[in-house]
């Protein structure tokens, strides 16, 4: 009995034939496109190379296009022809350029400086095997005669442009573009690998612009665009040597940061664990509080607490002690500050700290007075005390407040800035700025400004809402000098004479909450700021006067309360979470 095909089987060897029929027809159109390719340019260089000849038996004089002026040679020839061969059509463009070679010198050192004409050819072809083929060839006079009729017929002068870098070495393959300035249209260019060209020009005032993919650009300028330029459009004259010298280099960059000089950053603890505890005697902590520890009689009479090292970097300013307590009928806790001996952390006397040897009761105790050189770090103590065996003081939490220069952005600050380099003056000899813009920073207080020159960078009227901000400091030093190929950060660091830092808290955990939404309103005045990692806001420049504060965040319930703002004022607000 035969077996049969079954249809899987089918369809498999069908799959099999047909890659194998897709992959011969791909080889098969691969080579008639190779070949078709080939065959054009085979027939486009023997066009070309027809053409090289025919001028080669051409006179001198006649060697050159119809509608050519300087640098490039007039003659008998049309600058473009369509040519049809073997039924397909070529398009021929004919390119003669004056050459003048230095090596039998420029200027009035040269009888004549058009030395001998430079021919190129090149003929294109369309359609589906589209391409071109590109021939050269140098033609030079019979005689001396034959050059001085050339230079008879073509006045001519000579233009040598230098390109050098930032440093003084000479710029590879620029880009060199000769305009006419009346209408702008373009004469010549060059791409010279040495980074120096001769152009032989005619008689007449010419604008010259540099650049290279991934540099600065410089060019000169006329006195219709400046007043007195610093660069102006170069004047060639007949049978003289106008040179002329430019300097590009690589572009770079800046990252420019808007800053505060200072933020208020905080030490707390809630006492969920024993993690900021340094050390304890008699206390328990639980549950997120701090009591007396028990005996099989009842609780300790006594006990203490202090926590961890505080040791702020960057330290301005101490700020205020604040805490949250229960003291029952009986009970009390007082508080005091330590700091490090040469031994062991002892009391901040009396003289520095008011009232510290007998211990504070009282929620907040200012600290900002203490000097931060005498007392830049410090602990905090707790002492519990009952006179009922079966009562406790409980302390909640504690938290001390710090100001220190660590920044904080500033959203959306506008601000001018421009470089040194001038392109001239203007009519009142005031200078005219290559580089100078407005720009400003995004809602995380930075910008990214690409394409830069190598220059000295200014920048000056700081704002923001239209109010102004001082300039306090800066990394680096302002001015800021850019050098070439260079991503720099910038950070400007921004004053005002009233600000308000907001900040957000868990009223829990006292943890900082991220992106909370707070707005302050005064009378015509209203502004939104949101927290960042921190928790913080900032809102500067400010008047000085009372605002309103609410206070928004997913999760948490809405707050609001008031502040009067004076100077670098500071405000802690505390929201609720929901369950």
């Amino acid at each position: 009995m035969e077996k049969g095909i079954s249809l899987v089987e089918l369809l498999i060897v069908v799959g099999l034939m047909t890659i194998l029929f897709f992959g011969i027809f791909g080889a098969y159109q691969l080579g008639m496109f190779v070949i078709g390719l080939s065959s054009r340019k085979t027939m486009a260089t023997q066009i070309a190379l027809g053409e090289l000849e025919k001028i080669k038996n051409l006179p001198y004089l006649s060697v050159g296009t119809t509608d050519a002026t300087l640098p490039f040679a007039k003659g008998i020839l049309a600058p473009r022809e369509t040519k049809i061969l073997n039924g397909i059509e070529f398009q021929i463009e004919r390119k003669i350029k004056f050459i003048s070679d230095e090596a039998d010198g420029l200027g009035s050192e040269d009888s004549c400086n058009l030395d001998y004409k430079r021919v190129q050819i090149i003929v294109s072809f369309g359609g589906r095997f589209s391409g071109k083929v590109e021939l050269t060839s140098d033609i030079s006079p019979k005689n001396s005669i034959e050059e001085v009729q050339a230079c008879e017929e073509n006045p001519v002068g000579i233009l040598r442009v230098q390109v050098f870098d930032a440093l003084g070495n000479m710029i590879e393959s620029p880009l060199i573009e000769i305009y006419n300035p009346q209408d702008n249209s373009l004469v010549d260019f060059a791409t010279p690998s040495d980074g120096k060209h001769d152009f032989p020009l005619s008689p007449g005032e010419y604008r010259i612009l540099v650049s290279k993919n991934g540099y600065s650009n410089e060019r000169t300028y006329s006195n219709d665009e400046v007043a007195i330029p610093e660069k102006p459009d170069p004047q060639i004259s007949e049978n003289e040597v106008e040179q002329i010298s430019f300097s590009i280099d690589k572009l770079s960059s800046m990252k420019i940061k808007t800053l505060t000089t200072w933020t208020q950053d905080y030490f707390s603890d809630t006492f969920l664990n024993e993690s900021k505890i340094s050390e304890k005697n008699n206390i328990t902590i639980f549950d997120g509080k701090a009591e007396l520890s028990t005996t099989s009689e009842g609780y300790y009479s006594e006990g203490n607490l202090i926590s961890i090292e505080i040791s702020p970097q960057n330290l301005i300013e101490w700020g205020e002690f604040s805490f949250s307590d229960e003291e029952p009928l009986g009970t009390s806790i007082k508080y005091q500050i330590l700091y490090p001996s040469s031994t062991e952390w002892i009391l901040i006397p009396d003289s520095d700290l008011p009232g510290n040897s007998l211990g504070f009761d009282e929620s907040p105790v200012d600290l900002s007075f203490l000097s931060t050189t005498t007392y830049p770090r410090i602990k905090l103590k707790a002492n519990f005390s009952t006179q009922n065996n079966s009562l406790t003081p409980s302390l909640f939490d504690w938290q001390v407040s710090f100001r220190t220069s660590n920044p904080i952005p500033i959203s959306n600050v506008s601000f001018d800035f421009r470089g040194e380099k001038i392109i001239g003056k203007d009519a009142e000899e005031n200078p005219v700025y290559k580089f100078s813009t407005t720009t400003q920073t995004d809602s995380s207080g930075q910008i990214q400004i690409q394409n830069l020159e190598w220059d000295i960078y200014h920048f000056s009227n700081f704002k923001k809402d239209s109010q102004s901000l001082e300039l306090a400091t800066s990394s680096p030093e302002h001015p800021i000098s850019l050098s070439p190929d260079t991503n720099l950060d910038v950070s400007f660091y921004l004053e005002a004479q009233n600000s308000l830092l907001v900040s957000v808290q868990n009223s829990e955990t006292l943890e900082p909450v991220f992106s909370a939404k707070v707005t302050i309103l005064a009378e015509n005045f209203e502004e939104t700021e949101y927290t960042n990692e921190k928790g913080q806001a900032i809102f500067i420049p400010l008047s000085s006067q009372n605002y309103s504060i609410s206070v928004e965040a997913q999760g948490y319930t809405a707050t609001s309360t008031n502040v009067f703002v004076s100077g670098k004022t500071t405000k802690v607000v505390k929201i609720l979470q929901i369950e």
